[in-house]
């Protein structure tokens, strides 16, 4: 699998402006991913799970040409940002602030509600405990990972409530070792991610606990998040295909 890729743009006999040069000329589009399972992971020969593989489908049903290249998460939003080549990242939740730098399709995949992932042995977090008990209380502290948002919904609560934070730039895995260590007390994770990262992780299932909580909203909605570069018709092009052959499975 080609892990680089040097893109070709034909702009043609006139200048575009910055913000949209290159857009609808690309000769492939680089996907964006890091290995995490069960979103995104390395297979034989491109990548695969409950992002990845809804995202090929739509890119190859659009008739889009594509490579996927492997890239840490926050150098993805820095790639996105910089506006420099034909990208696209996939997964990322959509909000107003990212919308002022990024094209989003439409969803490609939507969670199941989120929970709270902590120590088995951490008393202080109880299954149905409402969010704002938690993110309320002075002595536990909320890890989260620097540059990511958790859904409208949670990046809400947490800039209401102001919980005591420990910022990491590190993916999900360190997060829980984290965790295991008692370096922090919670962080915030769809329950489909838990399993598998904790399996990976090499500790012990036992030593963890998934909390429910009551008041937790259905799930956020997963998009493919593109460079101002890629074409408003190529956005039309995935967002038809999104519909017709993803959202409908």
């Amino acid at each position: 699998m080609k892990k680089e890729l040097a893109l070709l743009c034909v702009l043609g006999g006139f200048q575009l402006s910055a913000a949209n040069s290159c857009a609808t000329d690309c000769a492939a589009v680089t996907i964006h991913y890091h290995e995490r399972i069960p979103y995104a992971r390395t297979s034989d020969t491109d990548a695969e799970g409950l992002t990845a593989t809804p995202a090929a489908l739509a890119f190859s049903k659009a008739g889009i040409p594509f490579l996927w290249q492997m890239t840490p998460s926050k150098r993805q939003m820095m790639q996105i940002v910089a506006n420099e080549g034909c990208d696209c990242a996939i997964g990322w939740f959509k909000n107003p602030e990212r919308e002022k730098f990024a094209k989003f399709t439409a969803p490609i995949y939507q969670d199941r509600p989120q929970i709270s992932l902590s120590r088995a042995d951490n008393e202080k977090l109880q299954n149905g405990m409402k969010l704002e008990t938690l993110l309320s209380a002075p002595d536990l502290t909320l890890e989260i990972k620097d540059g990511y948002s958790y859904g409208g919904f949670l990046d809400a609560k947490i800039a209401l409530h102001k919980p005591q934070i420990d910022k990491t730039t590190g993916e999900s895995i360190s997060m829980l070792k984290k965790i295991h260590a008692k370096r922090a007390d919670y962080f915030f994770i769809a329950p489909e991610e838990a399993d598998y990262l904790i399996e990976s992780s090499g500790l012990p299932k036992k030593d963890f606990k998934y909390i429910n909580h009551a008041d937790m909203p259905e799930g956020e909605k997963r998009y493919i998040m593109c460079s101002q570069k890629i074409g408003d018709e190529t956005i039309k092009k995935l967002n038809a295909a999104i519909v017709k052959y993803v959202q409908k499975k």
